[in-house]
């Protein structure tokens, strides 16, 4: 865990621009060809729906976890994400960015989980970031993205919240039906269950993905949730409206 560091990203876009997700894929990547770190996770966090909260579409920030390389220092990187963000912000966007190291991470828990039901104020985030030793800072607008971006990381650590969004291979496959072993060694899947939360331990089992395949946080695992269908194969993934009532 020492060596695993926490990107919090938020806020990057417009209406008329791709969404933080997609940026936060785009910077997991750069990170891998610039020799920084070795990609491991993106995952996506529901923050709290409020008309006094501003937003750019569903109020949800994302979480980069990587593993530094030797020699790289958090200053550096740091200052890459920092560049990257300021070079594709869109314009009225409130960036917010976020790094912090494990230890780090797990003092923000309690801020991301408020954040998800409850408003929460820019000075509570500098502050809870200044004790804890996390590099927050708010790189364009209102700076109103501070509180997404530490909620990520929190939300990340905590174990139970999020969907996943990068690796996201699983979605190439999207209305095929996969031999269960093949998703579990190739596609980043850690457990594949059923909603009330039994695993599926038949590694012959043949799964329809369906049209919306996700990957879901839940116990600090990527969990792919399903159902039993009995047509040419054992089961199938749940539907998006379903995956977003157990993970929005």
């Amino acid at each position: 865990m020492k060596d695993l560091r926490y990107i919090g990203i938020d806020d990057t876009d417009n209406l008329e621009t791709r969404g933080t997700g997609f940026r936060a894929r785009q910077l997991i990547e750069l990170l891998q060809d610039y020799k920084l770190a070795t990609g491991i996770a993106v995952t996506r966090h529901q923050l709290l729906v409020d008309e006094r909260v501003p937003y750019t579409s569903h109020n949800s920030s994302a979480c980069i976890v990587v593993k530094c390389h030797d020699q790289v220092s958090d200053d550096q990187l740091m200052d890459f994400c920092r560049g990257f963000l300021l070079d594709i912000a869109a314009e009225g966007s409130d960036v917010g960015l976020c790094l912090a190291a494990h230890d780090q991470a797990r003092e923000a828990m309690r801020f991301g989980l408020r954040a998800k039901i409850e408003l929460v104020q820019q000075d509570e985030a500098h502050a809870l970031a200044r004790n804890a030793g996390i590099r927050l800072e708010g790189l364009t607008g209102t700076h109103q993205g501070v509180i997404g971006s530490l909620s990520a990381v929190g939300l990340h650590v905590h174990g139970n919240d999020g969907r996943y969004l990068w690796p996201r291979d699983i979605r190439e496959y999207a209305g095929q039906i996969v031999a269960m072993q093949f998703l579990k060694n190739n596609l980043g899947i850690d457990r594949i269950t059923l909603l009330d939360g039994k695993e599926v331990d038949d590694e012959s089992a043949r799964i329809n993905l369906g049209d919306w395949p996700r990957t879901v946080r839940i116990d600090h695992h990527a969990v792919l949730l399903v159902e039993p269908y009995h047509v040419q194969h054992k089961y199938k993934v749940l539907e998006k409206t379903v995956i977003k009532t157990v993970r929005p």
